[in-house]
């Protein structure tokens, strides 16, 4: 009976790392499926994004158009794969602009407690309780549509989670015997915080970021939905299905497109959390 228990027990963690192994191959695959496709746009796209044949408006999937044409005869995958580059630009600056802001507020607070915590969690609380995509409407309203000023407007509303996780690590690791071995050898104020600190807490923030970005991506197409992100004639995956939804009953293949291309990038970035997650995480390391 003991040996049938320990033959279980063993088996347990195998197949769990397994699966998270899978997990992050799987995610790790796709976002490399993603970015391939934005830097080789121009040699897999079969057609122009924006080259217009008024003839060939609306044609459903084939063996010349794929995933069909759009209102104005351009071919939907071509737009799709041209799609993905301001897509994870928009993507990648809004990770530029949280990150590093919100493991500054995050281990400032941890660190230097008192006042310095109360009134940057204070604040953080207030951006944590303000909707997202609104307010980052009202922003790209008063700055203008476009892909930084969406950026902006997103970033703004992002950095907080980064925030409460790492002071809640650095407040961990403010009486661990490793920063007090620190100290003793002279290390102290921004020296301890970004030189010892900071790396303990970045495995955490890679990890979150992965996650985010998959609802990163969805507020971003929502900006485009809206009108308010990347404006025409570039192929943007949101103002794609803006225009699709004008005809989703008769043309479906109009939305379903750059619906389906939303769908796998956030699946990727999804996934590559998720695997990142279990493997970063030393609870699992067994």
């Amino acid at each position: 009976m003991t040996q049938n228990l320990t033959d279980a027990e063993t088996v347990a963690p195998r197949r769990y790392r397994r699966r998270r192994v899978t997990t992050l191959v799987t995610g790790g695959t796709l976002v490399a499926i993603l970015l391939l496709t934005a830097l080789l746009a121009p040699l897999l796209a079969p057609f122009d994004p924006n080259a217009q044949l008024m003839s060939a408006r609306l044609l459903p999937p084939s063996g010349a158009h794929w995933l069909g044409t759009d209102g104005f005869g351009r071919d939907l995958l071509s737009r799709v794969i041209y799609g993905t580059r301001p897509t994870l630009l928009l993507v990648s600056l809004i990770l530029v602009l949280t990150i590093p802001v919100g493991m500054l507020v995050g281990i400032a607070a941890g660190y230097l407690g008192g006042w310095t915590e109360r009134v940057l969690m204070r604040i953080t609380d207030i951006f944590l309780s303000l909707p997202n995509l609104v307010i980052a409407l009202a922003l790209v309203a008063m700055l203008g549509p476009g892909l930084m000023n969406g950026a902006l407007a997103l970033a703004l509303t992002s950095w907080p989670p980064f925030a409460r996780q790492a002071r809640a690590e650095t407040l961990a690791l403010r009486r661990s015997d490793y920063l007090a071995a620190a100290r003793m050898q002279g290390i102290t104020g921004l020296r301890l915080m970004f030189g010892h600190i900071l790396p303990l807490c970045m495995p955490s923030a890679v990890v979150r970021a992965a996650l985010s970005l998959g609802g990163i991506i969805l507020a971003a197409a929502g900006l485009g939905f809206l009108g308010m992100g990347v404006q025409p004639p570039t192929a943007e995956w949101g103002s794609m299905v803006a225009e699709g939804s004008k005809v989703i009953f008769d043309q479906w293949w109009v939305a379903a497109a750059p619906g389906g291309a939303i769908l796998f990038a956030s699946l990727a970035f999804n996934l590559t959390g998720d695997g990142l997650r279990d493997r970063l995480d030393t609870r699992n390391a067994n």
